[in-house]
């Protein structure tokens, strides 16, 4: 393989989850401080890179289409770097190589910073880096939106979900100091950072790993970024259940810069169910958690997962999900059908439901997710909400699209530039945005 030369340029493509879409930004800052600079498609570029997904067999799908395209771009120039990085490259590990022998280097999501040892080499040789996580958040960034910025919090996990991959490809839990916490918030509101989202895989269980004697709880976190001045807006993904606990609640009712929304992950409304996922909640434990989250907050914006065609549902496991998507009343939900991950041990369960079956409840289940987040979606007609305008509107370029406290995708008629804060009047609602129009000072609203 060739040396790469000038202008070095890379193509990165992101699948999966929110904390991939962190990984790739630092990906990204670091490779433009080295040099490099980004590419408008893979033809232009001599870095091709893929930051993979293993969380469910359609993202492996879509992934390996696309590695297909790469390498037919490096038959024609074999000067062309392939790099594969995430949670599939670390769920495989070398095997990568022999699957894919075109593939110039692969590394697991906490070996993001030994693509620089590679890229500096100047190897002749396919290298591959599979230890577990460090803590990518240390990377320089490159953010897609320059009001809103990831701040990851922790890395791993340490639940066992029998149908999760995580633990085997991000490892064990650890959290970040608070003070290193704090001062990358700072550092962020200081560049016009308005919005920051925490980032971990169970973001409640933050600190419990950390010795030195300071703050080891998440809600005590959020009070200390709360108090970063400038900063407007503060977010967190994902929750745990079973971790989910009235300091968090309380935080929300109090802190000014705290957003009213909550994602609180069912995946199934079976207790049945639930055990056999390793959830260690069940059925009544998540509504009483619905409910004391309610209690204080009643306006908050609650989302969810949810999973069907688990091994072993059976028609009366998910008619108790419906139930539960009922009696809740999401505002919104991530549904997905549940597909086999290797090495996990819902992948060897007996009971395995056929695909047809779970074509059939998903089905079902999306109309009912939908009207109940319709129906929570009108009380917000008539009101003035807060939005933070993220650009233009995606159905309608001379409308502008933002989103409010409670997560709502907002369009609406106004004049605003990224990144403000407006407010604006609500006059329509579906289960997935708002319409409205921008409150615009020394202007009656009708």
């Amino acid at each position: 393989m060739a040396s790469v030369t000038a202008p070095k340029r890379y193509h990165l493509t992101t699948f999966g989850c929110q904390m991939n879409q962190h990984d790739s930004e630092r990906m990204e800052g670091m490779l433009e401080s080295l040099g490099w600079q980004r590419a408008e498609s893979r033809e232009e570029a001599g870095l091709i890179l893929f930051n993979t997904c293993s969380i469910r067999e359609k993202a492996d799908q879509k992934f390996i289409t696309h590695l297909h395209d790469a390498h037919a771009i490096k038959r024609r120039d074999p000067d062309t770097i392939i790099g594969v990085g995430g949670c599939w490259a670390q769920s495989v590990k070398e095997e990568v190589f022999v699957q894919f022998p075109f593939v110039d280097v692969a590394f697991g999501p906490g070996q993001v910073d030994r693509l620089a040892e590679f890229l500096n080499s100047d190897s002749l040789t396919a290298q591959g880096f599979f230890e577990f996580e460090s803590f990518t958040g240390r990377l320089p960034q490159k953010r897609e939106r320059e009001h809103h910025a990831w701040v990851q919090i922790s890395v791993g996990c340490n639940c066992r979900c029998s149908y999760c991959i995580v633990p085997m490809t991000r490892g064990i839990e650890a959290s970040r100091p608070l003070d290193e916490l704090v001062e990358e918030v700072r550092g962020l509101v200081a560049k016009g950072v308005s919005e920051v989202t925490l980032l971990g895989q169970n973001v409640n269980s933050y600190g419990r790993d950390l010795k030195d004697g300071g703050i080891t709880t998440f809600s005590g976190l959020l009070r200390e970024v709360d108090g970063v001045e400038g900063l407007k807006r503060l977010r967190y993904t994902s929750p745990h259940p079973k971790d989910m606990r009235e300091d968090v609640v309380e935080a929300h009712r109090e802190l000014k810069s705290v957003c009213e929304h909550i994602h609180l992950p069912l995946q199934a409304g079976s207790s049945k169910v639930l055990k056999a996922m390793r959830r260690t909640y069940d059925r009544e434990r998540y509504l009483a958690r619905v409910e004391m989250i309610r209690s204080v907050l009643p306006d908050i914006g609650l989302t969810t997962d949810i999973i069907v065609g688990f091994p072993g549902e059976t028609e009366e496991n998910f008619q108790e999900t419906m139930e539960v998507v009922d009696q809740v009343g999401f505002d919104g939900a991530f549904t997905f059908i549940y597909s086999a991950r290797r090495e996990t041990d819902a992948a060897e369960m007996p009971d395995q439901v056929d695909h047809q079956t779970k074509v059939d409840r998903m089905q079902r289940l999306l109309p009912l997710v939908q009207r109940r987040a319709s129906e929570r979606a009108q009380r917000f007609i008539g009101r003035e909400v807060e939005v933070l305008v993220e650009g233009a509107s995606r159905t309608d370029a001379a409308r502008l699209r933002g989103r409010s406290r409670e997560s709502k995708v907002v369009n609406f008629d106004g004049v605003a530039e990224a990144g403000q804060i407006v407010k604006v009047t609500i006059e329509a609602a579906t289960s997935q945005t708002l319409d409205g129009t921008q409150v615009l000072a020394g202007v009656p609203t009708v």
